[in-house]
């Protein structure tokens, strides 16, 4: 996704908010489906009721009219990445950690139900695993950044080059697991680039280099967008064939059985127009992911992005606004109502 710039055998105890038997440590809210039954005082199983959260992707800097629409779980706050080529967090690359404005902003969505959880990466700026010298420096770098907003959960959007640089991909497991030892709480994410054949080999070696790390994982999110030009088809359809196709890759990764690595998936779309010519995903298809999601007890729905649940005000016939939105980041490119997304992927 862009930033704001101008989106097994051996495991220690991966997936650990989804899979029966692990320990999280944590009593903070959290948008991961719970799997295994509680117990009373008495020890008899208490149901708990899996549900699929709504989880969007907003600006950290930026507030949106649409950001509470769905009435979201947790707001994934986009981006952290280094500030530069050093190893020194920024929102977006450019707004310092402790800057006032964007600890306001956060307060305020949480004072609107939701908890925060940080996004570190993107598609655009330099991922703090690539300008970080050791393990310990990033660890404290994502450190900074989580206790600048006040969370407990951090998702990794990796993505592009980023991906693909095997030397920052090993240290940021080392980094996560540090932490992780420090912060016993501490929810990790890790967001990807997909196909509708699933993760390539390069999203499962950050997965492995996880497993081998001995990372706790919460969840493995899907970025079910921007394909290529060859696949013109249903953007909805894509998104469950992709989602199916990492199901059984988790399986096999993490040895997971069926209902723990549905649990252990997260969904996100790229709403209306999206980068690749000839892919628009609609709001039927939010829908049908929605449905997906609640039947399977995948742990989270998200979207890019809130900023952009709004209809362009070129398509808007009854406006008299002369100025042009750029659907890529300031709207969706689809007729609708504002907030409409959030509502489909809210259920």
């Amino acid at each position: 996704m862009r930033s704001f710039l101008r989106p097994v055998t051996g495991l220690t105890c991966l997936f650990a908010m989804a899979v029966t038997g692990c320990s999280a440590n944590s009593d903070a809210m959290s948008d991961a489906a719970p799997a295994a039954p509680e117990r009373t005082a008495s020890g008899t199983p208490q149901a708990v009721e899996a549900a699929t959260s709504y989880a969007p992707y907003v600006s950290a800097t930026e507030a949106a009219d649409t950001d509470s629409a769905g009435s979201p779980t947790t707001y994934n706050l986009a981006f952290v990445i280094s500030g530069g080529s050093r190893c020194t967090p920024k929102w977006n690359g450019t707004e310092a950690i402790t800057d006032s404005s964007v600890k306001s902003r956060i307060t305020k969505l949480k004072q609107d139900g939701g908890t925060a959880r940080v996004s570190f990466g993107g598609a655009s700026g330099k991922e703090l695993a690539t300008t970080c010298s050791s393990a310990s420096k990033l660890a404290a770098a994502y450190a900074d950044a989580l206790d600048a907003a006040g969370s407990s959960q951090a998702d990794f959007d990796i993505e592009g080059d980023t991906l693909t640089d095997s030397d920052s991909v090993a240290l940021r497991s080392e980094a996560i697991a540090l932490l992780q030892k420090e912060r016993p709480d501490l929810e990790v994410t890790f967001t990807l680039p997909v196909m509708p054949d699933g993760l390539d080999s390069d999203g499962l070696a950050l997965l492995e280099s996880a497993n081998d790390h001995d990372v706790q994982v919460s969840s493995v999110n899907i970025m079910t967008m921007n394909y290529s030009e060859s696949y013109d088809g249903d953007m909805g359809d894509y998104a469950l064939t992709s989602a199916k196709a990492v199901h059984t890759q988790l399986k096999k990764v993490f040895g997971l059985s069926d209902a723990d690595a549905w649990r252990g998936m997260a969904l996100t779309s790229m709403i209306g127009v999206n980068d690749v010519a000839g892919e628009t995903f609609t709001l039927s298809d939010a829908a049908q992911v929605r449905k997906f999601a609640e039947e399977k007890e995948i742990a989270w729905v998200s979207m890019w992005s809130t900023f952009r649940d709004q209809q362009c005000a070129d398509d808007d016939s009854s406006s008299d606004d002369s100025s042009s939105d750029d659907a890529a980041t300031d709207c969706s490119g689809v007729k609708q109502s504002s907030g409409a997304f959030a509502k489909a992927f809210a259920g």
